[in-house]
C-alpha cells in the first residue's frame, strides 16, 4: 500500500511537471510564427467576450455569482496565454537583438504585455482594442506585409 502511494505521488508530481505550453524554449524551430499571431488574436478575441458578459452579469438584478467569477477567470486566462506567446516565444525566442527593426519590435511587444495586463484589471473595451491594433502593428512589423 505504501508503494501504491509512492507511485501515485511520483504520477502527480510528473503529470504537474509536464506543464504544456505553446512553445518548448528548445530551439526546434516547428512552430510556424503566423500560427502565434493568429493565436494572440484568438485570445484577443475571448477576452473581449469575457469582459462584454462580464459587464452583462454585472447589470443583471441578481447577479450570477458563479458565472461571473467563470467569465473573469476565463478573461485571465486568456490574457496570461497571450502574455506568454508575447514574452516566451517572440521576446526571448524570436527577437534577436540584431534583427531589423528589433527596437519597434519590443516595444511594440511591451506594449502588448502592458494592454493585456490592463485586460486583466479592467473591462474597458478600449484596452481590447489597444491589444488588437497592437498585434496588427507587430504582425506588419515582424511579418513585412
Amino acid at each position: 500500500m505504501k508503494q501504491l502511494k509512492i507511485i501515485m505521488i511520483i504520477l502527480v508530481l510528473t503529470a504537474a511537471s509536464l506543464h504544456l505550453s505553446a512553445h518548448c524554449e528548445i530551439p526546434c524551430g516547428i512552430y510556424e510564427d503566423a500560427l502565434r499571431i493568429g493565436l494572440m488574436r484568438e485570445h484577443a478575441t475571448t477576452i473581449e467576450k469575457s469582459m462584454t458578459q462580464i459587464m452583462v452579469l454585472e447589470k443583471e438584478k441578481e447577479i450570477n455569482y458563479n458565472q461571473l467569477v467563470r467569465w473573469i477567470n476565463n478573461k485571465e486566462e486568456h490574457a496570461v496565454k497571450l502574455q506568454d506567446i508575447v514574452a516566451r516565444y517572440f521576446m526571448t525566442q524570436r527577437i534577436k537583438p540584431d534583427a531589423a527593426d528589433y527596437d519597434q519590435k519590443i516595444s511594440t511587444l511591451h506594449k502588448m504585455l502592458v494592454s493585456a495586463m490592463k485586460c486583466k484589471q479592467t473591462t474597458d473595451l478600449k484596452n481590447i482594442n489597444e491589444l488588437r491594433s497592437l498585434i496588427d502593428r507587430f504582425e506588419e512589423l515582424y511579418l513585412k506585409k
